[in-house]
């Protein structure tokens, strides 16, 4: 008995520890939803460049302007709702949505997330379009494996998928469009599920 309540208490030890270097809270709701509204997104671009361009993009263009901000659009209602879930989960736990660890987790996901957009913002304005999806799915899928030591453990593994996908879409740019939906879409979606029911539901 005394060999159970030892191994007992180090258990509940080591959740503890885990709780606090850690943030739990993240939902799995908000990276279907994320994946959904990068379905969305990319279906309403692809309507933009097939319909009004002849399936060309121009930098200084009206129709390039549009996609960008159809991009952000879609970037600010996953941050949105992943934001809006993870507060209402972390309240549900009894956790603190603002401590040193989620701002650890902030930081080390936004240094590779920043530099990466400013890196693409500057080859956009050379004109340089090949890479650009490839460039967003490798650094979106750093900045996840980066902060990834200060959440749970199991976002590393769809950061590494993102990088894989990043590399084939640059060895493969003329897939961009639709490596990209893969991505950002469909494995956010598949993620998303199975963060669910692995972690939400219990």
């Amino acid at each position: 008995m005394e060999s159970k309540d030892y191994l007992k208490d180090i258990s509940e030890i080591k959740d503890l520890m885990n709780k606090s270097s850690r943030f739990i809270s993240l939902s799995g709701l908000s990276g279907i939803l994320a994946g959904i509204y990068a379905l969305i997104g990319a279906a309403i671009a692809y309507w933009l460049v097939m319909a009004y361009s002849n399936g060309t993009l121009i930098l200084d263009g009206k129709i390039f302007r549009l996609v960008m901000l159809d991009l952000f659009l879609v970037a600010a209602l996953s941050i949105l709702t992943g934001i809006f879930l993870t507060t209402k989960k972390a309240k549900q736990q009894g956790a603190k949505i603002w401590n040193a660890t989620s701002k650890r987790l902030v930081i080390n996901f936004l240094i590779p997330l920043v530099v990466g957009g400013l890196y693409i913002l500057i080859i956009l304005n050379q004109q340089k379009y090949g890479q650009t999806a490839a460039l967003m799915l490798m650094f979106y899928g750093l900045a996840l494996v980066n902060a990834s030591k200060y959440s749970i453990g199991d976002i590393r593994y769809l950061g590494y998928i993102q990088i894989i996908i990043g590399l084939i879409c640059a060895w493969f740019p003329g897939y961009g469009f639709w490596l990209w939906i893969l991505g950002f879409g469909i494995m956010h979606i598949v993620y998303g599920t199975w963060m669910h029911f692995k972690y939400d539901r219990t």
